[in-house]
């Protein structure tokens, strides 16, 4: 039998997202409780990171070493990766010698040769072109506050990034509508939007797109890799701030997610990050549960 991939959140069926959002809680739990469980005892993980990253890291190796497993930190200096060894090779060299491999990188077309060499799992921790974990902890800290998001309205302000590719995905699996507030020459991919449909579009004016939404969502203006575009970047959201005079179009129930690191006083202020809207730490810690729920779909 062949290996499954979570390459994207479209790798799911809407019923397993939802299912999984719901373990997710439960393994939340379970952890809360004190409790021991081990699905994943001996097995590991391997864990190629070419883009640096905190919570990734952190979370998928702290759910190892909850589930009774192990995981390998791989960067570019430690693997013939980085030194211009074929994706391939290393797919097959890798997959005969762990049970589960997370790949962060930047081109998504890198991942996706990965994985169809690889006879384990591949898990999508990030490319340039989505970020499906993600979704899976935001969508948990909405359920966990606000129940189901099907019917719901959500409000993307910012670039049409991974994470925004990846909201339109989950839109889709769960039947929400999302309002994406950019400037123009930073819309997201059009193929992606057509496959949406009426579950997403584009509203350039974010204090429109905000009015009767029940999440406001946001990123960094510049991405890893774009640090150079900083200055440009800067010109071109200078009015896509979320701020409170933004949150106050949405209904007054609306809470505000940012997939960190956030940058106070660029893409959101400090009084809606840090005030009671805000979910981001809920929303940062369900990175740790909602990826164990998608290594016990994927491996048990």
């Amino acid at each position: 039998m062949s290996a499954r991939h979570f390459l994207t959140l479209m790798d799911l069926s809407a019923d397993e997202f939802r299912q999984l959002i719901q373990r997710a809680i439960e393994l939340k739990a379970i952890v809360r409780n004190g409790e021991i469980h081990e699905p994943l005892k001996n097995k590991v993980m391997g864990m190629i990171f070419e883009k640096s990253s905190t919570r990734t890291r952190v979370s998928f190796e702290t759910g190892m070493a909850q589930f009774g497993g192990h995981a390998i930190f791989l960067s570019p200096r430690d693997t013939q990766l980085g030194r211009g060894e074929p994706i391939e090779d290393s797919a097959k060299v890798l997959s005969r010698m762990v049970d589960v491999i997370m790949i962060r990188t930047f081109e998504h077309e890198k991942i996706e040769t990965f994985a169809k060499h690889s006879q384990v799992p591949v898990i999508n921790a990030l490319t340039d072109m989505y970020h499906p974990c993600q979704l899976l902890a935001d969508m948990q800290a909405y359920w966990e506050h606000r129940g189901d998001i099907q019917g719901k309205t959500v409000t993307w302000v910012g670039d049409g990034n991974n994470m925004c590719h990846s909201y339109i995905n989950a839109a889709r699996q769960l039947d929400f509508k999302l309002n994406i507030a950019c400037p123009e020459g930073f819309d997201p991919d059009r193929e992606l939007m057509a496959a949406a449909g009426n579950h997403a579009e584009i509203i350039r004016d974010p204090m429109q797109a905000c009015e009767g939404s029940d999440l406001v969502v946001t990123d960094v203006w510049a991405s890893m890799g774009q640090e150079e575009e900083q200055k440009q970047r800067e010109a071109a959201f200078a009015h896509y701030q979320v701020d409170s005079k933004m949150m106050a179009q949405a209904n007054s129930d609306a809470l505000f997610m940012h997939c960190l690191p956030a940058h106070r006083g660029e893409e959101v202020s400090a009084e809606v990050i840090d005030g009671a809207q805000s979910v981001v730490w809920d929303e940062a810690e369900n990175r740790l549960h909602a990826q164990k729920a998608l290594l016990e779909l994927l491996m048990t």
